[in-house]
């Protein structure tokens, strides 16, 4: 996940008051003569500088919280997310006064991604601004410290992570349906906060110009509004008859293991059968679908674990990937400052992420790593925005983010893709893999389960919070929608009867937290040109599901010239760049998965695929 806006405010700043919405300490009156171009590099400067203290102060706030979960941290972040969210508000309305201006391209691009930059923007009403800020910890708070303790709440109380496992290794129906509602009952309560979060937000994006939330996310593409749900929605036609194929082989499988009666054919696939809470990645059922079970291992996990990898371990194994290309090591203050593992005296965020939190070089991650390949591919693709962050960490603060959201979360995924077999032979994890049909047709379906398997949840989270804030959907539909959409786009359906009492979509971490999730759609998409662009620079000839750029640096400058761009261009230019195409493609990924395809094509001839 990037990391939230986060800020230490300078001492310009320090009088700026929580209670009312009044010019902040650097936003000042218009002057009655025109704005000037001039004026609005200067208003720029300023603006970059004080963001930088402001976001900084923030960003600790949400780190203590995150890694210290109590009502005191909560009450702090709310505090300075309040304060943020007041200061952003009055200059995105302060920068208004330069609109129909001639300015300089960095300027104009500063001034616009300051009025797309907050996810959640403040109201102007203090009261408002005040009460957004705590239902925003409160979401936060209940999903950190959610637990499931049983269906008379009087049996062993179990957490995310727990539950997860249950999710991912157990082979019993009813223990999985058990962990699966468990899990689900914790987000009731974020029902009511979740309608206020809509209400509030959307009167603080109205308040910048927008028509609600959803549009302002939106906004953030260089494109329309408009133009980027239809750009999704090209994406996702581009890789759907992929992602059914993959269903059809699936549900099959999984029909033999559970019976026919559980799981029928063309009918959606029930949710707690997948091996993940939210049914988003199904690697964790491989065994139950593995295409040719006795083939070479793939089994990453017990390697690890065989081998005695702790969490700083497999931290260093991810970072050497990065230096081997050529791009620095990580600075000691990572080390020192990093959470790699669950503490045993307090509640923590346990969802994976990755910070500067002085945007300026202070990299660190927060996970509670496990030997397990899966958070072996997560560690990486939380390094991927950490060395996004240090190669752009001296841009102006605005600047400090990723082309576009989706670029963030492509880097370190499209690295994993270099994780053949061939390379984690290299790092001692996997023993020589004979190279034939079998074994490529085993790895690509692994792969497939969490790469292809992930596309349709990646689009549906922000399209049912887009129709959530346009006011499309009601809250006293909330469910109904959330179901309606996992049917249309996943093929997936809740394992028992759903009713408005439930609050699914909470049951996520990113929508509690707030966190826009269509970028993880895109870095899917994206990973595989940057893949094949990658690829191409390190001379690589051949299938593209055979390369590795481990150890290139012809590959690894390619790499470095984008991430230090940053977001001071629009991202076509960055994906210009990088790739020589200025249009976001799935043809890649389905280069990709080619041979994995005929495969599918072939099982599934006779079965009745659909839902």
């Amino acid at each position: 996940m990037t990391r939230s806006p986060q800020s230490l405010i300078r001492a310009a700043l320090a009088a700026l008051s929580l209670a009312a919405p009044a010019a902040s300490a650097q936003t000042t009156p218009a002057p009655a003569a025109k704005a000037t171009p001039a004026e609005a590099k200067q208003f720029a400067e300023k603006l970059n500088a004080d963001l930088k203290q402001l976001w900084t102060r923030q960003a600790t706030a949400e780190w203590i919280k995150s890694t210290y979960i109590t009502d005191d941290t909560e009450r702090n972040a709310a505090s300075v997310n309040e304060e943020v969210m007041a200061y952003v508000n009055n200059a995105i309305k302060d920068s208004r006064r330069f609109d129909g201006l001639k300015l300089d391209a960095d300027t104009a691009r500063m001034l616009h991604l300051l009025r797309v930059s907050q996810t959640l923007p403040a109201p102007a009403n203090p009261k408002q601004r005040a009460e957004l800020a705590a239902t925003a910890a409160k979401l936060e708070g209940l999903y950190g410290k959610g637990k499931y303790c049983g269906k008379d709440g009087k049996g062993k109380c179990r957490d995310l992570e727990e539950l997860s496992d249950v999710m991912a290794e157990s082979r019993n129906a009813d223990e999985l349906l058990d962990a699966w509602t468990g899990w689900h009952a914790i987000s009731r309560p974020m029902r009511p906060l979740y309608t206020q979060l809509v209400d509030l937000s959307n009167a603080g994006a109205k308040d910048i110009g927008f028509n609600d939330l959803g549009t302002l996310w939106r906004s953030s593409y260089d494109m329309t509004p408009a133009e980027f749900e239809t750009e999704a929605q090209r994406l996702w036609g581009q890789v759907k008859p992929m992602y059914d194929e993959l269903h059809c082989y699936v549900r099959g499988r999984l029909a033999k293991q559970y019976g026919e009666a559980k799981v029928p054919a063309g009918k959606p696939i029930p949710a707690h059968l997948l091996g993940n809470m939210w049914a988003q990645e199904w690697n964790n059922i491989y065994p139950l679908v593995e295409p040719f079970p006795g083939q070479a291992s793939l089994d990453v996990g017990s390697a690890l674990v065989k081998q005695g990898y702790d969490a700083q371990k497999m931290v260093k194994l991810g970072e050497k990937f990065f230096t081997s290309l050529g791009l620095k090591p990580l600075p000691q203050t990572f080390w020192e400052r990093s959470q790699f593992t669950k503490p045993k005296d307090r509640d923590v965020v346990c969802h994976a992420s990755a910070w500067d939190v002085t945007y300026d070089n202070d990299l660190r991650i927060k996970m509670c790593i496990k030997p397990t390949e899966e958070d072996l591919v997560t560690i990486h693709h939380e390094l991927g925005h950490d060395y996004y962050y240090t190669y752009y960490y001296k841009l102006p603060v605005l600047f400090q983010a990723g082309a576009n959201d989706g670029f963030h979360e492509a880097i370190g995924d499209a690295l994993t893709l270099s994780i053949t077999p061939a390379y984690l032979q290299q790092a001692g994890l996997l023993n020589a893999v004979e190279k034939n049909d079998k074994n490529v047709i085993n790895l690509q379906l692994k792969d497939a389960l969490e790469k292809v398997a992930f596309l349709p949840f990646g689009l549906l989270v922000d399209q049912w919070r887009w129709d959530v804030f346009s006011g499309k959907v009601k809250p006293a539909d909330y469910n109904k929608s959330w179901w309606a959409l996992r049917t249309k786009y996943q093929g997936v359906a809740a394992p028992v009867a759903r009713t408005e009492q439930d609050f699914d979509a909470g049951a996520k971490y990113h929508v509690p937290a707030n966190v826009p999730y269509t970028r993880y759609f895109l870095a899917r998409i994206l990973q595989f040109q940057f893949h094949k662009a990658l690829c191409e620079a390190a001379g690589h000839k051949g299938a593209l599901n055979e390369c590795s750029i481990y150890g290139n640096k012809a590959a690894g400058q390619r790499l470095q010239a984008m991430l230090e761009m940053g977001a001071s261009k629009p991202w076509p230019d960055a994906l210009a760049a990088m790739t020589g195409s200025r249009q976001m493609d799935a043809t890649p990924m389905l280069e990709y998965f080619a041979p994995l395809r005929r495969w599918l094509q072939e099982q599934n001839k006779g079965q009745k695929c659909g839902w």
